[in-house]
């Protein structure tokens, strides 16, 4: 069965934050809903659906920004509460917009996420969990690492409280009062928590989960020990899932998962008869969508997706048909509907552009009186820096609440540009002088018309460190713009894992001296992604890290006055004893640096980078063969005289070129690495081998595994 819906735009409020639009529950079956709604700038909005018109049932007066919206009330009966955090305060409302609770929280950083359930509220703040019962202080803990969402299983259900934690460090903490029962791991940062159709599934502990990466799973949370149902991999690359809610959409009695992500797309999963999610429809949005709720709002007996999307459009993917079956008599009431709405509409926007014309006016005297101040229009960016594990490379994605007209990026280390698919935006680069002030790139991405969102690849290389600027220039007078930085780290391409290979030839960094844990621990969030800027509870810490470009590892484990640092490749120890040691001189610290070289690593790594070597080097040689196959076959008129494996080339020309345009220089960062690796294998024993390095580019331009090692055993 196929699923049809269509779009309908019902108002646009201020920038939302996730999980911030919630439907109130509705009077009989398949009535329509109210929808409530709270944005950036801490207005709460209820409305509902008249004659095609939104009609507002209360709205706020303006405040702090909203973090959170959820539902509440006593359990068991409709949740029809409404309950905001804003700062570290919570408020609550009637349906009517009556306010009945204010409970300041005294909690010294803002609430990120927040989750109700009767009289129990879980609250949490960057790295603080704090359960509360009518208002009254429970249980609080304390994380390593950033908390995205939380969540409780269902207390009407099991016979227990048990909230969840879902961090940044790819772990979900489920708790027992203030103490962790235990973790999970899961396949990527996880951003949003949600119970399997909206009750915990059959069991009552089944727990979704959607992760920056786009990943999405199904965990049953028993007292014991998680087990994992399924997962769907992200293998369309779509955006990262921030929102997920559970409603029958299809009509087939089972509840569908409705999911939204941070690129604007909007996806209904179905269950075969192995509970098993199937994608069964699929829509792009302009813009990254923040909350999603399925119900009924438009008109009754027609079920609808109901999103809400960065920027504040509440926007609904209705059942409803567009072109209506009807009579005559009903055909005139249609053109009757339609007619008061075009007349309505356009005084609508006679008032606006009046308004325009006046506030125009009103800035042109400010700005020119000598007491008015020249007002800086303000914008909200929304930007995510991240690193992708499956080709190496960092997403930034910079989304605006109104059009963007251009971004420049620049950047003081060298760093690649890599193509987008989705990205639309013309890009221009300008020449840089690197010796005299540092720049490496300056490029300009030109957007079109109506781009509310840009995404950009980046790949950096590891040992070079520094600042990528993005300067945001948005459609809007009169012209202003924002820098936002991100810092490039020394080991870029490094992920945090929770496992790794301990048979591996490790080569091992030893600190000693007269530092603090939490010196040490700066030194190493200065160097690595993905560790927590708060140092970790305890005297003694220990991480680990995967190379995503090569798949090396890293080991890390520090203390008040030692740190110790293992990996399987000798350059990474390299980039290491480098920058600690200068971070180390510039706070005057004195260090006693030791390392023991493990031999055998070195033959390790060029085993690793073999294949990627061996597969980049035949895509060149084959993309290469194109043109002058193309010539041939225009020349022959037919391939039938062609060896197979020619023909073969000739075939996927297309996708060879593609690929190979997709990896700009990534030959050349197999070079510099194997390079790197030959320099840094010699400078341990004392001995400069910079001289050598032209023979070892020939070596790798005629390439063979066998003659590459003996090189390197013989040097």
């Amino acid at each position: 069965m196929d699923l049809n819906l269509n779009r309908a735009d019902y108002l646009q409020v201020g920038v939302t934050s996730q999980k911030t639009m919630k439907l109130l529950p509705a009077s009989r079956h398949k009535a329509t809903q109210k929808v409530v709604i709270g944005d950036h700038d801490g207005v709460v909005m209820c409305f509902g659906m008249k004659k095609g018109e939104a009609v507002a049932v209360f709205k706020t007066l303006p405040g702090q920004k909203i973090a959170r919206l959820e539902l509440g009330g006593v359990l068991n009966t409709p949740q029809e509460k409404i309950f905001i955090a804003a700062g570290s305060e919570i408020r609550g409302f009637t349906k009517r917009g009556k306010q009945f609770l204010s409970f300041e929280t005294n909690l010294t950083e803002s609430i990120k996420a927040m989750y109700i359930s009767g009289s129990d509220l879980f609250l949490s703040a960057s790295y603080i969990y704090n359960h509360y019962c009518d208002c009254k202080d429970q249980h609080y803990y304390l994380s390593g690492d950033k908390i995205n969402d939380v969540i409780c299983l269902p207390v009407e259900r099991l016979p227990r409280i048990t909230p969840i934690l879902a961090c940044q460090d790819r772990v979900l903490r489920v708790l027992q009062g203030s103490d962790v029962m235990y973790e999970t791991e899961v396949p990527g940062p996880p951003t949003v928590l949600a119970l399997h159709n909206g009750n915990g599934g059959d069991s009552g502990e089944e727990l979704l989960f959607g992760t920056s990466d786009g990943k999405l799973g199904l965990i049953q949370i028993t007292t014991s020990k998680p087990i994992h149902k399924w997962e769907i991999q992200n293998e369309k690359k779509r955006g990262g899932i921030l929102c997920v809610d559970s409603f029958d959409i299809v009509g087939d009695g089972v509840k569908d998962l409705l999911v939204g992500r941070d690129d604007g797309m909007v996806e209904v999963y179905s269950f075969d008869n192995a509970n098993e999610p199937v994608l069964r429809f699929d829509q792009m949005l302009s813009e990254s969508v923040t909350s999603i709720q399925g119900g009924c709002i438009g008109k009754d007996g027609y079920d609808e997706i109901v999103v809400s999307t960065y920027s504040g459009w509440v926007t609904g993917l209705t059942t409803e048909p567009i072109h209506k079956e009807s009579g005559p008599g009903e055909e005139l009431k249609i053109n009757q509907e339609m007619q008061n709405k075009i007349s309505s509409l356009r005084s609508e926007l006679e008032h606006l552009q009046y308004k325009v014309l006046q506030e125009r006016e009103k800035y042109q005297q400010s700005s020119q009186s000598s007491k008015g101040k020249s007002a800086v229009p303000s914008f909200s960016v929304n930007d995510k820096f991240t690193l992708n594990k499956d080709d190496a490379s960092y997403s930034l994605i910079l989304e605006v609440q109104t059009a963007i007209d251009n971004v420049l990026i620049q950047s003081d280390v060298p760093i690649d540009l890599l193509d987008v698919d989705k990205n639309s935006a013309v890009v221009s680069f300008s020449s840089c002088d690197s010796e005299s002030n540092d720049n490496f790139l300056l490029a300009t991405y030109r957007c079109q018309a109506n781009t509310t969102r840009l995404e950009l690849k980046i790949r950096s290389i590891e040992g070079q460190y520094g600042t990528l600027q993005a300067y945001v220039t948005p459609r809007i007078q009169p012209k202003t713009c924002q820098v936002h930085q991100y810092l490039i780290k020394p080991l870029s391409l490094h992920q945090r894992t929770h496992f790794i290979d301990h048979d591996r030839p490790m080569n091992t960094l030893t600190l000693t001296g007269q530092f603090s844990f939490a010196e040490v621990h700066s030194w190493v969030v200065f160097c690595l992604p993905e560790v927590p800027e708060k140092p970790p509870a305890g005297e003694c810490v220990t991480f680990y890290f995967q190379n995503t470009f090569l798949d090396t590892q890293l080991e890390s484990t520090y203390r008040k006055g030692e740190g110790i640092f293992k990996s399987d490749n000798i350059s990474t120890i390299s980039i290491l004893k480098d920058v600690l040691s200068k971070e180390a001189t510039k706070r005057k610290i004195n260090l006693n640096i030791s390392y023991e070289i493990n031999e055998v690593s070195v033959k390790h790594t060029l085993k690793l980078i073999h294949p990627k070597l061996e597969y980049q080097l035949l895509l060149a040689k084959k993309v290469q063969l194109i043109d002058a196959l193309k010539e041939l076959q225009v020349h022959e008129g037919n391939t039938d005289f062609l060896i197979p494996e020619y023909r073969c080339i000739l075939e996927e020309a297309d996708h060879l070129q593609e690929e190979y345009k997709k990896q700009p220089a990534h030959l050349e960062r197999l070079y510099g690495m194997i390079t790197d690796l030959f320099i840094d294998k010699f400078k341990f024993k004392g001995t400069n081998v910079k001289t050598r390095v032209p023979l070892l580019l020939e070596i790798l331009d005629s390439y063979d595994q066998n003659a590459l090692i003996a090189f390197f055993d013989a040097a």
